[in-house]
């Protein structure tokens, strides 16, 4: 008796880049083996933000790993002894920059602390009260990192307009990542953990802390500031078993995989949001799925185990539609469709942006958002709404199929190009 093979697909990522004018190919970075095009180069990123199959969205497992980068996050040095011991005024305090205000207040005894004997109060002392304090640490480009903090009203009717700014920056070239300001006014002290992600830009990122409300010495208590290299792993579809996702942010990709599923049936549908990134040159995009290879394959189990099975060509790109859209950063679609709907297996060079298209090219520095859909089975449009038919003829065939490509990208630089059409495009194997 033999075993259905459950029909299985999988899209692989895959980059090149070519230097303007020289029609060399080399990956997406800096130099080609044998030859450096650092004037002409093109440093083109993918990442892959949301994923969905069957509606049911991909959540990716991300956790704390290594040690706090921040050192003295809980402002446990110098030791508070003035005043009883419930507070001091300090010039400056070990790891944090005072950027603006008189002091740098800690409290020891005034109030608990939300980790340790001590904590700080951005709204401290002096001529200048409202502080500004800052600490920059060690950073690995497009690495995940989780920011979390402590912040708790003061006791005092005086502090009612208390609120901290948070800023998550860039020491060089000095862009700001991320801001929000929290305002919790007065009352009894109690702590409430406030946590971000954010992706470093560059290998030192500034954490800073600033005073935003009524200067009048009451208000803005801070600590517990912990920040940790998130580990991120790729996880399956809870309510739509045999589906594997994996998300990434900004980076050269290598083998990573925007679809991979064992287990497709009929009228089972999913969707990829992709954004890319060039750096250092004004660059035309292409896009192609390429290096496709379908497998029929009703071998037993224990054929398959001994490897003694020869695959038969299969039919499931046939039937595997696919549409790809302009979207923006949430997956909002515009405009007609960038290509489709169309069967996997007949999809050829797509011009995200050559000469020929209305929104090119693509300047450095702009993320530009691509918005995939897939069924299997019949696909019809409808604005900007994908339906899916699974009952057509003859579909059932595929469930013994397996159907393999790579999504393929691929840049070059528009200047000395003016007439560059994707469609013109040799994909690399």
């Amino acid at each position: 008796m033999k075993k259905i093979i459950q029909s299985s697909l999988m899209l692989v990522a895959v980059a090149a880049a070519v230097a303007g004018g020289t029609g060399a190919f080399f990956s997406s970075q800096t130099s080609s083996t044998g030859n450096v095009f650092t004037a002409g180069s093109i440093d083109l990123k993918v990442d892959h933000t949301m994923a969905s199959y069957n509606g049911e969205n991909c959540v990716i497992n991300c956790n704390p790993t290594g040690q706090n980068l921040v050192a003295n996050g809980s402002f446990e040095e110098p030791t508070v002894t003035a005043n009883g011991g419930s507070h001091q005024f300090f010039a400056s305090i070990p790891d944090w920059t005072l950027e603006a205000g008189s002091f740098i207040e800690l409290q020891r005894n005034a109030f608990p602390s939300a980790d340790g004997m001590q904590h700080v109060e951005l709204d401290g002392d002096g001529d200048n009260p409202a502080t500004t304090i800052s600490q920059t640490i060690t950073t690995v480009p497009g690495e995940r990192y989780r920011l979390s903090f402590a912040h708790s009203p003061r006791p005092q009717s005086q502090a009612n307009n208390s609120g901290i700014r948070l800023e998550v920056a860039v020491v060089s070239p000095g862009g700001l990542t991320f801001s929000d300001t929290i305002n919790t006014g007065s009352g009894p002290v109690n702590w409430s953990t406030y946590t971000y992600e954010f992706i470093a830009d560059d290998v030192t990122t500034t954490i800073r802390f600033a005073y935003d409300g009524t200067v009048n010495t009451f208000g803005g208590l801070l600590d517990n500031v912990q920040v940790f290299t998130l580990l991120c792993a790729g996880g399956a579809y809870e309510n739509t078993p045999g589906g594997f996702c994996e998300l990434w942010d900004a980076k050269d990709i290598e083998h990573e995989k925007f679809f991979n599923f064992s287990d497709v049936k009929p009228q089972d549908t999913g969707s990829n949001l992709i954004s890319l990134h060039v750096e250092s040159n004004e660059s035309y995009l292409c896009l192609a799925i390429n290096n496709q290879e379908e497998v029929e394959n009703t071998h037993t189990a224990a054929e398959i185990a001994a490897n003694d099975a020869t695959p038969l060509e299969g039919e499931l790109g046939e039937f595997l539609a696919v549409v790809g859209w302009y979207s923006d950063e949430n997956g909002v679609k515009y405009g007609s469709p960038l290509f489709g709907p169309i069967a996997a297996d007949q999809v050829q060079n797509i011009a995200f942006a050559d000469s020929t298209t209305l929104n090119g090219p693509v300047s450095p520095g702009v993320t530009e958002y691509v918005h995939l859909e897939w069924c299997l089975g019949d696909m019809t449009i409808s604005g900007n709404t994908m339906t899916c038919d699974g009952n057509v003829p003859d579909i059932n065939q595929t469930q013994t199929d397996a159907f393999l490509a790579d999504l393929q990208f691929y840049a070059v630089q528009s200047r000395n190009n003016a007439d560059f059409a994707c469609n013109e495009v040799v994909f690399p194997e």
